[in-house]
């Protein structure tokens, strides 16, 4: 876990209060995790005392980080050997995560 200030703590505070969750992730441990539902982002503590996106908000599966690849003409959330299919739902419900996750972030400021 990176070294976080008083104002990556308030913000993270703040993240807590608008219904996410912090999440560890092991094999991602320079960046905070944090989820709700079934979703989930890494976020990378700025000097500027904020917090920023890391990469995509994904899908959780088994409990882990996914990536959405296409196989087979179909899109899946995949995570080592688990997928789960990317449906129409699934993949709105990664855009309203993503959403709400960035406007949570941008009240930080």
């Amino acid at each position: 876990m990176p070294e976080l200030t008083p104002e990556h703590i308030a913000a993270l505070e703040r993240l807590r209060n608008a219904g996410f969750s912090l999440a560890a992730f092991p094999m991602c441990a320079n960046h905070v995790g944090v989820k709700r539902g079934n979703c989930a982002a890494l976020l990378a503590p700025a000097v500027s005392g904020a917090l920023e996106l890391y990469g995509e908000p994904c899908y959780l599966v088994n409990g882990s980080l996914s990536v959405r690849v296409r196989r087979d003409g179909r899109e899946w959330f995949v995570w080592k050997k688990a997928q789960i299919e990317a449906t129409a739902g699934r993949i709105a419900e990664v855009a309203r995560f993503r959403k709400e996750l960035e406007s949570a972030l941008a009240i930080q400021g």
